[in-house]
């Protein structure tokens, strides 16, 4: 009776845990809507033709700015196709695309002035972003039409990423290969800047006059909002992006409705959407087909995003689909100025390298803090389907052809400032089918990953269930069905570990191996262990009675 009673308690504490946090999730602010005059601005009376070769920057500038003026409303791109450099909304303005309207930007680096910017957290020099928006409130990007941000003209590709003919039609087009004949640049200043170290980053002893010379290589994001306050992007596709899709960076209010972010898998880079220092915000029936990482949350890098000190926060995140990404929704690893109370419901990543991806590394500091995670669907992923990762190695989260990679060498760090801290996420309902492994938790041995609640899933994947470096663990009610049976689940260095309710294959060779001298409470309960032909095994300095199984 005594044991029932325990077991009892147990199971309603890990209910507890999952029900509070959701409870807590319900609690995020609302987020103020944008909303604009009635007046109209075309740019047509601006100047602007739609005949797919005159530069139009001029005439969309000028609507943007008289609309400004005028107290605001909606400049309109009709119909057609527009050629444009650099386009800059300001406040009150609704930049609306009519449906067949594309809005393509210059393939000529020229119209793009190098700016005192960021890039991936850190402030640096780059070329001017085709749309973007600075210290503006009230504003809009809506319509059905297309932003094309010319995004080819600017990226180099690796060999590796394109068939041997889209290799060769890359070649005839002009550019330059790289000394190893694996990588191929647009243009001489493009491979330059491959070589530099630290590109544009703004630091001591570097001139604007000296990235001038390898300006080519700074790929601009194709939009980017910074300071922005009350903002709407509605209905448009944003696609082909020279780097990162959509950057909101330090923004308030934000809402993402409807939109169709779209770039090459190949594309490097080729984020769909990252937000960055933002508070109060919502992404809601959207698409992601891109290159890189698919919704990402960022909140500055290292020392710089410490110093910034602005967590990305009060975010809902629902009803998207994720096709090609590296990660269907994303925090890292830029997060050192913090990421919390953010809220991801009713999604579906299909084809992502990793589903749900929570990536860091030393030196970014930054704590990583009330995630809620409900209602996931996925199919097909190719590496993990659930991913915690303090060894972020800014690499393709899946190896190339014939590319080897060590594991991470485990020791030991003092624990400052920049330690990355990942705690306290709750993960409900998900459904994947098929992917490399299903649950990967990866901490480092002085800051272990804390409060992990994973709850209800079923996950078919090659391999199970792995726990490395991590502290107050909850998996309850889990169907694992993997091809690697040698272990189910493996935990290394970990405690508090509860596994409650698994399910495996049958006749599994080995349910559960435990190693490391740093492990200790680990409980295997309501799970029937009779199926595997062992059921457990312990070494590497692993305690012999640590484990309880029940």
């Amino acid at each position: 009776m005594k044991r029932f009673c325990q077991h009892a308690i147990i199971t309603v504490c890990i209910a507890s845990i999952f029900s509070i946090g959701l409870a807590n999730a319900q609690k995020l602010p609302g987020v103020k809507q944008a909303k604009f005059k009635k007046d109209t601005f075309n740019i047509v009376r601006y100047g602007a033709v739609a005949d797919g070769i005159s530069l139009n920057t001029d005439a969309i500038n000028k609507a943007i700015d008289a609309c400004n003026k005028q107290g605001g409303g909606t400049v309109l791109v009709p119909n057609g196709l527009w050629i444009t450099g650099p386009v800059v909304i300001k406040s009150n303005v609704n930049l609306h695309l009519q449906q067949n309207a594309v809005l393509q930007f210059t393939s000529d680096f020229n119209q793009y002035a190098l700016i005192e910017t960021n890039w991936e957290g850190l402030p640096a020099y780059r070329n001017q972003s085709p749309v973007s928006a600075t210290n503006a409130t009230n504003i809009g990007i809506t319509g059905s039409g297309i932003i094309d941000g010319n995004g080819d003209a600017w990226r180099m590709v690796k060999k590796e990423k394109l068939t041997e003919s889209q290799w060769k039609n890359k070649i005839a087009s002009g550019g330059m290969l790289s000394d190893d004949k694996k990588t191929w640049y647009p243009s001489e200043k493009s491979m330059k800047g491959s070589k530099t170290k630290n590109p544009g980053v703004i630091a001591n002893g570097i001139s604007k006059q000296d990235v001038e010379t390898y300006k080519d290589f700074l790929r601009p994001n194709l939009v980017v909002l910074t300071n922005c306050k009350t903002v709407l992007l509605e209905g448009v596709t944003f696609q082909n992006s020279p780097a990162w899709n959509l950057h909101p960076l330090m923004c308030e209010d934000l809402t993402v409705r409807n939109v169709y972010a779209k770039n090459p898998w190949y594309a490097q880079n080729g984020d769909g959407i990252d937000i960055e220092s933002c508070k109060n915000f919502v992404i809601e029936n959207s698409t992601f087909d891109v290159g890189d990482d698919g919704i990402c949350i960022k909140s500055g890098r290292d020392e710089e995003g410490r110093k910034r000190n602005m967590p990305t926060e009060n975010g809902i995140i629902r009803n998207c689909v994720v096709y090609h990404a590296h990660g269907g929704f994303v925090i890292g690893s830029e997060m050192s100025g913090g990421a919390k109370n953010i809220w991801v419901n009713d999604c579906s990543f299909i084809g992502t390298d990793i589903g749900l991806r929570f990536k860091t590394t030393r030196g970014r500091g930054g704590i990583v803090e009330k995630i809620y995670v409900n209602n996931i669907n996925m199919k097909d992923i190719v590496g993990e389907a659930i991913l915690f990762d303090m060894y972020y190695m800014a690499k393709d989260p899946v190896p190339l052809a014939d590319e080897k990679r060590e594991p991470p060498v485990v020791e030991f760090k003092k624990v400052d400032e920049s330690t990355p801290q990942f705690r306290d996420f709750y993960v409900k309902n998900v459904v994947c089918n098929g992917a490399e492994k299903a649950i990967l938790i990866r901490g480092i041995p002085e800051m272990h990953i804390k409060n992990i609640n994973l709850e209800n899933m079923v996950l078919q994947a090659n391999k199970g269930i792995d726990i490395q470096e991590a502290s107050g663990v909850n998996i309850t009610n889990v169907n694992l069905i993997t091809k690697q049976t040698d272990p189910v689940a493996y935990i290394l260095n970990s405690d508090g570990i509860v596994l409650n309710k698994i399910r495996y294959n049958d006749a599994a060779e080995l349910l559960l191996q435990v190693q490391g001298d740093r492990s200790g409470s680990i409980k295997l309960l309501n799970t029937d262990a009779t199926k595997a032909k062992k059921k457990l095994d312990i070494g590497f300095g692993a305690k012999e009675n640590l484990v309880e199984i029940k």
